[in-house]
């Protein structure tokens, strides 16, 4: 009896050690799962931005949908290498046309098959751009903070402005663009080489010409630039940016400031050396290089006796497509200073800059679009 008692004693003590060993060990199982399914972050990552009206924002960051409302946003996009991001386009971007100066879109035909959002120059269908379901819009020189809130409240998207300035006196907005994109996108690192690289461009076209003195130089004048469609040889930049790049004797420098038309009679009064057409002006009849062929007022310039007339690639094309204004100045500086520029190749050099902004060397289908007149002298006779 006695040994019974000490078995059923051990017996128990048996069981009792096992139940809490299985007792650790099944708290420890269970506990392990809870604690690796427990979310590390409370939401997706944000970033408080300013945007260019001077709203602060809390945007996501580096967003994989959204959508470019208005002239250029798109381009910008595309400078910064983050196009894949793009889940809706404006009508413009579908387009079929026989003319297209625009290089970030030759360099992404696919823009053409994503979903729309509205008409081209930021005219949005709120209704287009929810189905397209982007995380952000980014919309271009929108005119009052007032328009981007309301855009933002049918949309229940944030809409982040910004305004797209040039590579003359509005530079600081456009590198602010840049730099507000790239904080959106993550992609401040590539938005700071794409400001370097403008500024290097520039500070090198300048450096090849700042000691020509202006007796040393021959007079010019472009004409049939692009603005807000195409135009005859009247048609002129007073601040031609790719002139000023190169220090050219732009003889229509004091007319005005944007944009001008020019009357023929001070053309043939100026009679520069030298002749620049915008080839833009090709999509309208007569063009501008109609008019230097078949205007007798035209023919008594000396650059139209001498053959002086040479082709630009157009950069005004749903805005200003940066670019080509730099590919434009260094052709100019080939023509115009032809032993500074000794060593440029144009069309290898527009190709350069094309791969850098948009990925693609683009020069010779654009070109082939305007008769391969680009950078070439163009025969009048």
């Amino acid at each position: 009896m006695k040994l019974t008692r000490i078995h059923l004693f051990a017996v128990f003590l048996i069981l009792a050690v096992s139940a809490c060993v299985l007792m650790c060990g099944c708290t420890s199982s269970v506990s392990s799962p809870d604690t690796t399914m427990q979310p590390t972050e409370s939401g997706p990552e944000t970033i408080t931005i300013t945007d260019a009206l001077g709203r602060s924002m809390t945007v996501p960051k580096a967003p994989d949908r959204v959508v470019c409302s208005g002239a250029g946003t798109l381009r910008y996009l595309t400078y910064l290498q983050a196009e894949d991001a793009i889940v809706g386009v404006d009508d413009i971007e579908k387009e079929e046309t026989q003319f297209d100066a625009r290089p970030y879109a030759l360099a992404n035909p696919q823009f053409k098959d994503y979903p729309l959002i509205g008409e081209f120059r930021g005219n949005d269908d709120p209704e287009k751009i929810v189905a397209c379901d982007p995380q952000v819009i980014f919309k271009m020189d929108v005119t009052s903070a007032a328009d981007a809130d309301q855009l933002s409240s049918k949309t229940d998207t944030p809409v982040v402005a910004l305004a797209y300035g040039d590579l003359g006196v509005y530079r600081d907005d456009m590198y602010q663009a840049l730099t507000i994109m790239g904080e959106v996108m993550g992609k401040e690192d590539r938005a700071a080489e794409v400001i370097a690289f403008f500024d290097a461009e520039i500070a090198d076209l300048n450096a090849r010409t700042e000691g020509i003195a202006d007796d040393d130089k021959l007079s010019t004048y472009i004409g049939g630039i692009a603005y807000r469609g195409p135009h005859g040889y009247q048609s002129t930049e007073p601040a031609y940016p790719p002139f000023t790049f190169v220090n050219a004797m732009n003889v229509a420098a004091g007319v005005g400031t944007e944009h001008a038309d020019v009357a023929k009679e001070k053309i043939v009064e100026w009679d520069p050396d030298v002749l620049f057409v915008d080839l833009s002006t090709l999509q309208t009849s007569p063009s501008a290089i109609d008019e230097l062929r078949d205007d007798p007022a035209y023919q008594s310039l000396a650059a139209v006796k001498n053959g002086e007339v040479y082709g630009m690639l157009p950069y005004n094309w749903y805005t200003k497509n940066h670019g080509s204004v730099i590919a434009d100045a260094y052709y100019i500086g080939k023509v115009l200073y032809p032993e500074q520029f000794s060593d440029i190749d144009p069309s290898a050099k527009a190709d350069e800059i094309y791969i850098f902004l948009v990925g693609e060397p683009v020069f010779d289908e654009m070109n082939e679009a305007f008769d391969s007149m680009a950078f070439q002298k163009i025969a009048l006779s």
